[in-house]
């Protein structure tokens, strides 16, 4: 394992464009570019590509496409699970996903983080990542975007469109932007 990669899974500052991690992001994109393109019927099919590509995929899990990730073996979908249409999970972190979750379209994870006071390091193609972890039992309405470093609690809802910018604990209802619990469940 190269020096980048190495310092993005341990969470430090890295280089995107790093040649090792380039090509593992291609590797991904190739592998989705199957997965988007396969056709309904070929569940089978598309349960072995995201197999291939994922971390771990629960039993009973689906994934629908299209689909986007950068690395996809950071990845871990627990049992019964639903990603609707258009998803994205920007995985530079672990992104660790709990049974029986069920999350809206377009939806999206993102782990990846710019520095933000330093423009000259965000040029030179820096950044660091930090993990996201969703419970279980947990529903995303459609559009609902997580930003890096969040864990949201079991059993909890998040509204349609609303952006979680903080952690969320667990049997609430939550929404705006940012996300913040409007209810107890």
């Amino acid at each position: 394992m190269g020096e980048q990669k190495n310092r993005m899974l341990s969470g430090e500052l890295y280089r995107c464009h790093d040649p090792e991690l380039a090509a593992e992001r291609m590797h991904c994109r190739q592998t989705l570019e199957k997965f988007n393109a396969s056709a309904a019927e070929e569940k089978p099919l598309r349960r072995s590509i995201l197999e291939e590509l994922l971390g771990s995929i629960g039993e009973g899990s689906l994934i629908l496409p299209t689909f986007r990730c950068e690395y996809g073996y950071l990845i871990h979908l627990g049992r019964d699970c639903c990603l609707n249409y258009d998803a994205i999970i920007m995985d530079g972190a672990k992104v660790v996903i709990g049974d029986n979750v069920q999350i809206g379209p377009r939806a999206q994870i993102i782990t990846a983080l710019h520095p933000v006071a330093d423009h000259q390091l965000r040029r030179e193609g820096w950044e660091t990542v930090a993990p996201v972890t969703i419970g279980d039992n947990v529903w995303f309405g459609a559009g609902v975007i997580v930003c890096p470093g969040v864990t949201i609690g079991a059993d909890t809802v998040v509204g349609a469109g609303s952006v979680v910018t903080r952690d969320l604990p667990e049997k609430v209802f939550a929404a705006g932007n940012p996300a913040r619990v409007i209810k107890p469940l």
